[in-house]
């Protein structure tokens, strides 16, 4: 007698180090029950044939701003991810209200999550620099996945600078949880005094936002941030690294022993200074874009296994907020959830910079052992949350920014032509978008207790 299953998905099953050619993962009460390497005599309630489709582990998004503009939320953002591949948020502490630096702040917004998401979801939380310290332990027990710091006063109030001597006491007590700790690396003296340097290029010339961060702002930061490490034991995740010079760096101090992992993000992948003159502030971001040679490099760096993950660092701004003459004068970061598998498939995997293998280690995979959610989720394997998405390969399309999903109504990748169609995502087996409507419902999310 032949099993019986709730859903059955015949594809190319994409593993972490192989490729399950026609293979079939069979699904049962929202988990992997197992794969297989043929059809045969399986039955299920609903058979989906995606032959010449890839099957791959649902994206985890590893650093995602649901709340820093109050328009989006976790109902859209999550839409958002549905429709994008992204079948796990890891959802970022600063929030337009104020930041979640409390055991009670991160209870209540667990518990708003569960009745308005639609994919899963993870957070993060972050201190409050005059009295944060004894939340650490308690923020830990809730189930954080780790936490998030500034090294550049961004806002005082929701996204406050970490001076060095308390990041070291924060750097301290989180490694005594063993949870990632997580920073904005930028120096914020250096970013300071180069704005007053360039504002006043702010009117004409839009890559003066890029030019009054530079690069060694950057690095200088991170090297801070690692030698505090060095010294703490702490696991440190360095955010939105723009340039191929701090992986190198990054090398030098996992050589040392430290423990830390490091991302870089899809615009700065596909995107260069050079993008401003005519996105103008829909490029503005911080850190900055950076040239076509830092790009190219971070290329190769995926390809050899530099770069632990990508993310979207989805910051999704109204127009109103992107819109002023004056580059200074608008916000920084883009919408970016719903076209973080779409760009890497397309850009990456599509032109032979990188393996299907690859994307999902950096999507999928490794953010689940870097953030403690690898118990159920990032991999294709028997037991696992049957978190699943179905990729045709072979059908392209034209980014048309109105059909997004995200609050913010644009997109730098406007009119873009793309490679590679999501015809389904599954989260915990349960279909959320079938390859032209989000069909989850808010409630459909669940929050992930980090595992650690």
């Amino acid at each position: 007698m032949s099993e019986y299953f709730d859903l059955i998905i015949q594809g190319n099953i994409v593993q972490e180090d192989t490729v399950v050619h026609n293979g079939v993962v069979a699904i049962r009460d929202g988990k992997i029950v197992d794969i297989f390497d043929r059809i045969g005599n399986l039955n299920a309630k609903e058979v989906i044939q995606a032959n010449d489709c890839y099957v791959l582990p649902g994206a985890i998004d590893a650093h995602v701003h649901c709340y820093s503009s109050v328009d989006e939320g976790f109902t859209t953002a999550s839409e958002s991810a549905a429709a994008g591949g992204v079948t796990t948020i890891i959802e970022m502490p600063y929030d337009a209200p104020g930041l979640i630096g409390t055991e009670e702040l991160f209870v209540k917004k667990k518990e708003q999550l569960e009745s308005q998401s639609i994919v899963d979801m993870a957070l993060l939380a972050t201190i409050k620099p005059e009295n944060g310290l004894d939340q650490i332990p308690l923020l830990a027990k809730q189930g954080a996945c780790g936490f998030k710091l500034s090294m550049f006063n961004t806002d005082p109030n929701r996204f406050p600078r970490i001076n060095d001597a308390l990041l070291y006491d924060v750097f301290s007590e989180v490694a005594k949880t063993g949870l990632p700790v997580g920073v904005h690396a930028e120096n914020d003296e250096i970013v300071r005094g180069f704005i007053k340097k360039y504002e006043i290029l702010g009117e004409k010339d839009p890559r003066s936002h890029a030019w009054s961060r530079p690069k060694f702002a950057e690095s200088i930061a991170v090297l801070t941030a690692m030698e505090l490490a060095y010294w703490t034991g702490v696991h440190l995740h360095i955010y939105h690294c723009t340039f191929p010079r701090i992986f190198e760096l990054v090398e030098y101090f996992k050589g040392m022993g430290t423990n830390i992992t490091a991302e870089t993000c899809t615009h700065y992948l596909t995107l260069t200074e050079e993008d401003m003159l005519t996105l103008k502030a829909k490029a503005k971001i911080n850190p900055p874009l950076r040239s076509k040679e830092d790009a190219d490099g971070l290329w190769k760096q995926l390809k050899n296994g530099m770069i632990d993950i990508v993310t979207s660092d989805h910051a999704p701004w109204t127009i109103d907020k992107k819109n002023r003459s004056n580059i200074f004068e608008n916000a920084s970061g883009a919408p970016g959830v719903e076209v973080l598998l779409p760009i890497l498939y397309g850009e990456g995997v599509a032109k032979g910079k990188i393996s299907i293998i690859d994307l999902v280690n950096l999507l999928s995979k490794k953010p689940a052992e870097i953030f403690g959610l690898s118990s159920q989720k990032g991999k294709l394997e028997k037991g696992m949350d049957a978190d699943i998405v179905v990729l045709d390969p072979n059908q392209s399309w034209i980014l048309d920014e109105t059909k997004q999903h995200s609050s913010a109504g644009w997109s730098p990748y406007h009119h873009k032509r793309m490679q590679g169609k999501i015809t389904h995502t599954f989260v915990r087996g349960n279909l959320v978008y079938d390859g032209e409507d989000v069909v989850g419902k808010p409630g459909d999310g669940q929050f992930i207790f980090a595992k650690h």
